[in-house]
C-alpha cells in the first residue's frame, strides 16, 4: 500500500513540473514553428506608370515610345491590368477622351489584349502645377528579400531546443529572388477555362475502353541523336 502511495505521489509530481514547463509565460514572443514562419518573402507592391501630355492631335512618336516600352516591362512582369486614368478637369475633355481611345489602341497593337485595359478618371485637384496628365500604368510586385547571416547561435548547445536564427533564412531568400512574378507568393493564379471539347473526347474514349492519351510524336523521342556516325 505504501509503494501505490508513493508511486501515485511521483506520478502526480511529474504531471505537474512538465504542465509547468508547459506554461506559456506572459508576454513571452511566440517563437516560429517553422523556418517558413521565421522567414517569410514579403511582396509589395508600386505602380509602374507614364505621364502622357494630353495633345489634340493625339500620341506623338516620343509619347508612342514610351507606351511601346510600358508594354514591353508589362508583359516581362506578366502584369494585371494597365489603367488609362483621363483627368476629369484641367484640359479639354474632348482631348482626353480621344487621347485614351488613342492610348488603348496603340496597347492593342503592341500586344496587350483588350480585357486588360481599362480607362477611368481622376481627379486631378491637388496635382503638380500646369495641365494635368494621362496616368497610363500597372501595379508592379517587389520581393523584399530577409537578409541573412546576422545573428548566429551556438548550435552545439541548444537546451531550449528552439529553431536556429538563420536555419531556412538562405532558402527563402533565394526564391524569392529568382521569382518571374512576385504576385505568385500572394497566392495561386486562376485556373485558365476548362476544353469542353477536349474532355469530352476523352470521357468518350474511357467509356469505349480506348487509349485516352494523345497520339505520340516521333519528335519527342528522347534518343540525344540518330546520325550515323
Amino acid at each position: 500500500m505504501t509503494r501505490i502511495l508513493f508511486r501515485s505521489l511521483v506520478a502526480a509530481g511529474l504531471a505537474a513540473t512538465l504542465g509547468a514547463c508547459a506554461t506559456k509565460v506572459p508576454g513571452a514572443d511566440d517563437q516560429a514553428l517553422t523556418p517558413t514562419q521565421r522567414f517569410e518573402a514579403k511582396v509589395t507592391s508600386r505602380p509602374e506608370e507614364v505621364l502622357l501630355a494630353v495633345h489634340a492631335q493625339g500620341l506623338s512618336p516620343r509619347q508612342g515610345g514610351a507606351l511601346s516600352k510600358l508594354a514591353d516591362d508589362w508583359r516581362g512582369d506578366e502584369g494585371g491590368v494597365i489603367g488609362i486614368q483621363a483627368p476629369a478637369a484641367g484640359v479639354d475633355p474632348g482631348a482626353a477622351y480621344r487621347m485614351s481611345e488613342a492610348t488603348r489602341g496603340f496597347l492593342i497593337s503592341r500586344g496587350v489584349p483588350a480585357d486588360k485595359i481599362e480607362i477611368v478618371g481622376y481627379d486631378p485637384a491637388g496635382s503638380a502645377d500646369g495641365p494635368p496628365p494621362l496616368r497610363v500604368g500597372y501595379l508592379r510586385y517587389h520581393a523584399e528579400i530577409p537578409e541573412c547571416g546576422k545573428t548566429w547561435t551556438n548550435i552545439a548547445r541548444s537546451w531550449k531546443n528552439d529553431v536556429q536564427p538563420n536555419f531556412g533564412c538562405a532558402v527563402t531568400a533565394n526564391m524569392a529572388a529568382q521569382m518571374a512574378d512576385p504576385a505568385d507568393l500572394l497566392g495561386p493564379r486562376a485556373m485558365a477555362p476548362q476544353d469542353a471539347t477536349r474532355r469530352q473526347e476523352v470521357l468518350d474514349k474511357y467509356r469505349k475502353g480506348e487509349v485516352t492519351s494523345s497520339a505520340k510524336d516521333d519528335k519527342a523521342d528522347g534518343a540525344i541523336s540518330r546520325a550515323v556516325n
